[in-house]
């Protein structure tokens, strides 16, 4: 069968496609953001300003934007690859020059009606194009060194231009969504044994190059370190964050205080409440319980992505997939590890969750992908 033959007998038609629309997705991405407009009229003490209405509308829009990028044929998606994300570079380029500056960090382009975060959407444009590649590349030439340094250097161009914003938090997903990407691809675990051993290395010239000359981080990325390490030595400075989110966790028991009863968000004892720590909140109102309960609607999420990467028959849409999955999981799994304490407070939200549009906007409009794969998979 021809390409143009495989697209005349899998493209689904009007209303065919709106009823191949993999449902339950949809419903289990509004049950989480529904948690988060919940805790969010929480911690706004019981308002729907200023947070859970802007939310709403956000994610009103990212579920359109949702339903328009399921619509339209996967293999137009791998086609417009390359086209992403040379848009998404330029992007991350322009914030170089013209990029807004919050919270000591230069992330953001100011469009007006909302600040773009382009390093949000360089996070799923680099996936489409990593999956474009290895549909493109023949299996046999998967783990050959050449064939493996161009995607190498597809992932490090932009990881280095969002370390220069800083973006620690985004770098370090960039760098293991493109590389776990290119493991589901077939590329030969050596090539990982090597880059494993050799972060290694960096993990030592970093902590090494502290206070010289040739500092590899900056100094509030090396007191995240400190505050991981050793929360209690800095509990009013730079461990406040974390001290705060483990007492606000610890109070939250099995089944919580109850609904806006929690004493450290409501009390402003925990910072970034609405945000990076908004887990916390749903911890102390809600307890254990609560907390493994959005854990499962997360597991769900990536089960049905599961399902539709082992249903479709082209390895683009197969990839793409697996992708979005493997970038869902590292969102929330980073974010769950930071406020517990397991990982370094690097600034990752929860997804659908925390209060923010462009992250919210790109893994609506990524979840597109993953419906556009399911709704023209050969059936």
């Amino acid at each position: 069968m021809s390409y143009l033959e495989y697209q005349a007998k899998y493209t689904p038609s009007g209303l065919r496609k709106i009823l191949y629309l993999n449902w339950p997705l949809v419903l289990l991405l509004v049950s989480v953001a529904s948690v988060g407009f919940l805790m969010l009229y929480s911690v706004a003490g019981g308002s729907f300003t200023p947070w859970v209405e802007p939310q709403i509308k956000r994610f009103a829009l990212g579920m359109t934007v949702m339903f328009l990028v399921a619509m339209v044929p996967i293999w137009f998606w791998r086609n417009m690859a390359v086209l992403a994300y040379i848009g998404a570079l330029a992007l991350l380029v322009a914030v170089e020059f013209v990029g807004t500056v919050g919270m000591g960090a230069q992330r953001w382009i100011d469009l007006g009606f909302m600040r773009l975060q382009p390093s949000e959407l360089m996070k799923i444009t680099l996936i489409m194009l990593l999956a474009a590649y290895y549909d493109w590349l023949p299996g046999e030439k998967t783990s050959r060194p050449v064939w493996v340094l161009f995607p190498v250097f597809l992932i490090l161009l932009p990881t280095f231009l969002v370390l220069r914003q800083p973006d620690l938090g985004t770098s370090i997903l960039l760098i293991t969504a493109g590389g776990g990407l290119m493991f589901l691809a077939g590329v030969h675990w050596g090539y990982f044994a090597a880059v494993i051993a050799a972060g290694v290395g960096l993990v030592t010239a970093v902590f090494q190059s502290r206070g010289t000359d040739w500092q590899l981080l900056k100094n509030y990325q090396y007191r995240r370190i400190d505050t991981f390490l050793d929360p209690a030595s800095d509990p009013l400075g730079a461990g406040y964050h974390i001290t705060q989110s483990k007492i606000a966790l610890g109070s939250g028991g099995w089944t919580g205080r109850g609904f806006m009863q929690g004493t450290q968000s409501r009390l402003n004892f925990l910072p970034e409440k609405h945000t990076d720590f908004i887990f916390t909140t749903l911890a102390e109102e809600f307890g254990f319980i609560g907390g493994f309960s959005l854990l499962g609607l997360y597991i769900l999420i990536i089960l049905f992505c599961v399902v539709t990467a082992l249903a479709t028959k082209d390895r683009f849409s197969s990839l793409v997939t697996q992708g979005v999955a493997l970038t869902f999981f590292l969102f929330f799994a980073v974010n769950m590890s930071m406020v517990m304490g397991l990982a370094p407070v690097v600034g990752v939200p929860l997804p659908l969750v925390s209060y923010g549009g462009s992250a919210m906007l790109v893994l609506l409009a990524a979840f597109g992908l993953v419906q556009s794969a399911h709704i023209h998979r050969p059936r």
